[in-house]
């Protein structure tokens, strides 16, 4: 049996954050003494997250973080190595661990995580809801997730970031190039 790479969510700890830029925008860290629990994104429209009452800002508190984050964005790192505990429910968090395992560099239908899970491709619409509630963005790889048809659906910080994220990692296709690629690769060449 795997065990899950995330701790279980401690939901009475004092939630704790800072504030830091990358290349998508300003990202807020959310965690607490033991793990990050949150990556939001600040710059995105009506999906900007923001900071929370009662919250404590711990500059400088999510150092490990910001360094592979930075690794990340610089282009030497492929993974992340952090402690992350997610709040969700056992469906989302089981999609979530199931995201952990999409490669740098690729990316995978939702249907696709439908059967990692031993689920009907009927839940790959449940995969794409608990996909959208993923609240650690880019570390838990959420943008990987593209339509079956190889299209960029769904992504709360807008498919604009979508495909920035995947052009950083090599794995973003120009809209109809799978299509290309295969009648190339049947000696079709080019339908004009």
């Amino acid at each position: 049996m795997m065990t899950t790479p995330f701790l279980p969510a401690d939901p009475g700890a004092p939630v704790l954050y800072d504030i830091v830029d990358s290349p998508v925008g300003r990202l807020l860290l959310t965690g607490d003494e033991r793990a990050l629990t949150g990556l939001y994104l600040l710059d995105a429209g009506s999906h900007s997250a923001s900071v929370e009452p009662g919250w404590i800002r711990r500059a400088g508190g999510f150092d490990a973080v910001a360094a592979q984050l930075g690794e990340y964005f610089g282009g030497s790192r492929t993974e992340f190595d952090l402690p992350l505990a997610p709040h969700g429910t056992r469906f989302q968090l089981a999609v979530w661990e199931e995201l952990t395992r999409i490669p740098f560099g690729t990316t995978v239908s939702y249907g696709a995580v439908a059967a990692a899970l031993g689920k009907s491709p009927v839940a790959s619409r449940a995969v794409g809801l608990a996909n959208g509630r993923n609240p650690i963005s880019i570390i838990v790889p959420c943008h990987r997730v593209i339509g079956a048809d190889g299209s960029l659906t769904g992504y709360g910080w807008g498919v604009d970031r979508k495909e920035w994220l995947l052009r950083h990692e090599g794995a973003y296709r120009e809209p109809g190039a799978a299509a290309a690629a295969a009648a190339a690769a049947a000696g079709q060449g080019a339908l004009w």
